[in-house]
């Protein structure tokens, strides 16, 4: 299985705009720049796409995991936080902020190692090379 996306650009970095597609079109076109990326602007940027990416995934791993163990995920929510540094122009770290609602039979002790090797499964935290911390909220 292959997915893609599309990126086109035109002008200069600080002037110059783009549109980002994805195959699903759930993208379609959106509009991202230099102030989507580095000030504040309508649009997008590629570090928020990575966040929202790993957010997903590591989500889905949750409950996959949950079902391997024999439980049935009730609400879970990730915030993922994406740390840049921008003067060196590199993804410092990621943070993921799991809130799950409690599950009959299932101890926070064990729900929380269950969130540990969901987010060491998640294939999108396999692609990627930086620090990755979690913290889970479990009532």
């Amino acid at each position: 299985m292959k997915r893609t996306a599309k990126a086109h650009w035109n002008g200069n970095l600080k002037d110059g705009k783009g549109e980002i597609s994805s195959q699903s079109t759930t993208l379609n076109q959106t509009s991202y720049s230099f102030k989507t990326r580095f000030e504040s602007g309508i649009g997008t940027n590629p570090e928020e796409l990575i966040a929202a990416a790993h957010a997903g995934c590591f989500t889905m791993s949750v409950s996959a995991t949950l079902e391997r163990a024999g439980f049935l995920a009730n609400d879970l929510s990730t915030e993922a936080i994406l740390d840049v540094d921008f003067t060196n122009l590199n993804i410092t770290g990621i943070h993921l902020d799991l809130k799950a609602s409690l599950i009959d039979g299932l101890s926070a002790e064990a729900f929380k190692e269950i969130a540990e090797s969901a987010k060491a499964n998640c294939i999108v935290s396999k692609a990627l090379s930086v620090p990755i911390t979690i913290s889970v909220s479990y009532q």
